[in-house]
């Protein structure tokens, strides 16, 4: 059995408690948050570095588990030249769309959306009624990436300010991604 580091990689803001992605990370001594220097005004390179360079430092084995605008800067950063490294997955959780008319994020660099394959098995989750994705342009941007796509019936960003806390569904989601992974792939929990 082969065990899998978990990298969270929060979207504007840094996903703050009672946020799910911190709720996980704090459950699990082996998983780390991707930091960035600046979470109120995000620049699209900075943050896809910030990935690069935890990804090279891991030292493992390693899923991505990312959320709003996270998930556009790990698509960023993998559709780059720079190698994946030890990227077994990604779970990318209620993409912002950065290039809908009402993206107000006072954020550098994530328009327009990365349209490549991701070099790792990946899934995409969004709620049915998210107020920064519609779930038809998540599904597209699953479709680009190369992602499966997860409809969930849910309201909000999935996020804290929703009520998500622990979000066992998301847990389900990433211990299928990583089932589907490889042989013995489990996460440290």
């Amino acid at each position: 059995m082969r065990t899998v580091r978990t990298l969270h990689v929060p979207g504007y803001g840094g996903s703050p408690l009672p946020h799910w992605q911190r709720l996980w990370a704090e459950a699990d001594p082996d998983a780390a948050v991707v930091e960035q220097s600046d979470w109120d005004r995000p620049d699209a390179d900075a943050w896809a570095s910030a990935i690069g360079q935890a990804v090279a430092s891991s030292g493992a084995p390693t899923v991505l588990v990312a959320h709003s605008l996270g998930c556009l800067a790990v698509a960023r950063w993998a559709t780059t030249d720079a190698a994946p490294g030890p990227v077994v997955g990604a779970l990318l959780v209620a993409p912002t769309d950065a290039e809908a008319d009402g993206f107000s994020v006072p954020a550098r660099g994530f328009a327009p959306v990365p349209r490549r394959p991701l070099p790792f098995p990946s899934v995409v989750a969004c709620g049915s009624a998210d107020p920064v994705v519609r779930p038809e342009r998540a599904a597209s941007f699953a479709a680009s990436w190369g992602a499966r796509y997860v409809g969930v019936h849910a309201r909000g960003h999935i996020d804290g300010r929703d009520g998500y806390g622990p979000w066992p569904e998301g847990r389900r989601l990433l211990a299928d991604l990583l089932a589907a992974s490889g042989p013995g792939a489990e996460p440290v929990v």
